[in-house]
């Protein structure tokens, strides 16, 4: 490893990124609480199924070409280059995506950006249960996981991306390049999959399918606020010296980076942190009436308004910003429903989609004019970069596929389950031995009845 210095540097940031991990595994283990909380007796079974299968199948094709899309597709390509050939040292059969001590990093590395995917595949798993068939939306989970928000992030979260370099963009901590597109998928597939049975009433007006059990829906957002505090650690380089980068970072102290390499701290994210989610929650608390559901996401959404810019924002802006795009979210949800009559079971397009897309606006305009890049001649940040980079990760990357796969998969009967079975329940229908524990015991009561 060289010198001891570089060999405790090594060693720590392995540690580093090993424990993040294993703190954003409590986002998952949050997600699944919370969907099932969300949803009604008779989908509990397949909710839980559903988000659990997408661990292996999301790991998996990861590992074959999700983290290698990374490494390869930051000129776009065909925007400033084709595909970077440095892509081969992370593809399947590569020395170091295997047991390899000279390389004691990329298997965390991989790992803690396996968790976002994990992340954002559960973004729009919340969005359309009780209705959609498993398999079909295991197809959407290897979509998101492993190729479009990958494809976002090579783009717009890679110290070389072409819009990072040719728009200013910047999203430290993934309002965008995670929340937004994960947001904008989840719509794509909502506007083809259409509202649960019963949701809206026969003048079109919407009813409210409150949670089946609110303690294990807040257990659960309490969960994904933790988790999500080891996704903001993850989201830096801890420890990197200014040779490292070419000698752009000024001074000659060691620093903690963001994610394009520009100097921020762990102190600052946990102000930072902390004040979002604050202002998430006082704001939704307000808006809401005191709506328990609300307040809670809330706080997520404040924390994902303020995510782009929390590397750079005072504390008191990241407690403000959080506050309006929290209202705004809230919003928007009620009217989109209204309005399109899009049936968002627990509101993962507002919280996620359009806070992460209003926290890039903003974005754009307090920090207009900062370097997105410690690199010379990169473009700095501005309103309009922000709006671009937006509509790529909500519209282009996020929505349009969505959209494109659902009407495919609608028109071959793979999206929907049949009326029979989504009032009868996923559980009955899709759970061969939870259907047939229940028919032996209707079997045996109709035998003491006789």
């Amino acid at each position: 490893m060289g010198s001891n210095l570089d060999a405790l540097t090594t060693v720590f940031t392995e540690f580093y990124y090993w424990v993040t991990v294993v703190f954003m595994f409590l986002i998952h283990v949050g997600f699944c609480l919370y969907e099932v909380g969300a949803s009604r007796r008779r989908n509990h079974l397949h909710t839980l199924m559903k988000n659990t299968m997408l661990i292996p199948l999301v790991t998996v094709t990861f590992y074959f070409f999700g983290w290698w899309i990374y490494w390869a597709f930051p000129n776009g390509p065909g925007i400033l280059g084709g595909i970077e050939d440095a892509a081969a040292a992370n593809t399947p059969w590569s020395q170091t995506m295997g047991t390899h001590l000279g390389d004691r990093i990329t298997g965390v590395f991989w790992a803690a950006f396996l968790l976002f995917s994990w992340t954002a595949a559960s973004i729009v798993s919340g969005s359309v249960i009780e209705r959609i068939r498993s398999g079909a939306f295991w197809i959407h989970a290897v979509l998101i996981g492993s190729v479009f928000w990958i494809i976002d992030a090579a783009w717009g979260w890679h110290a070389g991306g072409w819009m990072v370099k040719l728009l200013g963009y910047h999203d430290a901590y993934a309002s965008g390049v995670i929340h937004a597109i994960a947001g904008g998928y989840a719509l794509g597939i909502l506007v083809v999959l259409g509202p649960r049975l019963g949701k809206f009433r026969e003048d079109g007006t919407p009813r409210d399918i409150p949670p089946h059990n609110p303690w294990m829906v807040t257990l659960g957002l309490f969960m994904i606020y933790t988790g999500f505090w080891g996704f903001y650690a993850a989201c830096n380089v801890p420890a990197i010296s200014p040779e490292a980068i070419g000698g752009q970072i000024t001074g000659e102290t060691w620093t903690a980076t963001n994610i394009y390499l520009a100097p921020t701290s762990l102190s600052a994210i946990t102000f930072n942190f902390l004040m979002s989610l604050s202002g998430g929650l006082m704001v939704a608390y307000i808006v809401s009436k005191g709506d328990p559901f609300w307040t809670y996401s809330g706080g997520l959404a404040g924390i994902i308004t303020a995510s782009a810019g929390n590397d750079l924002y005072h504390p008191i802006q990241a407690m403000l910003i959080a506050g309006v795009g929290t209202w705004c979210a809230y919003k928007l949800h009620y009217w989109v429903e209204r309005k399109f009559k899009i049936d968002d079971a627990v509101g993962a397009v507002a919280v996620h989609g359009y806070a992460g897309f209003i926290g890039l606006i903003i974005a754009g305009f307090v920090l207009w004019g900062q370097p997105s890049s410690p690199y010379e001649g990169y473009a700095t940040i501005s309103p309009w970069g922000q709006l671009i980079g937006a509509c790529i990760m909500f519209g282009l990357l996020g929505f349009l596929p969505a959209y494109i796969v659902s009407k495919i998969m609608s028109g071959m009967g793979m999206l929907r389950i049949p009326r029979k079975v989504e009032l009868e329940g996923l559980d009955f229908d899709e759970n061969s031995t939870y259907q047939a524990a229940v028919d032996e015991v209707r079997a045996a009561e109709k035998a003491l009845v006789a």
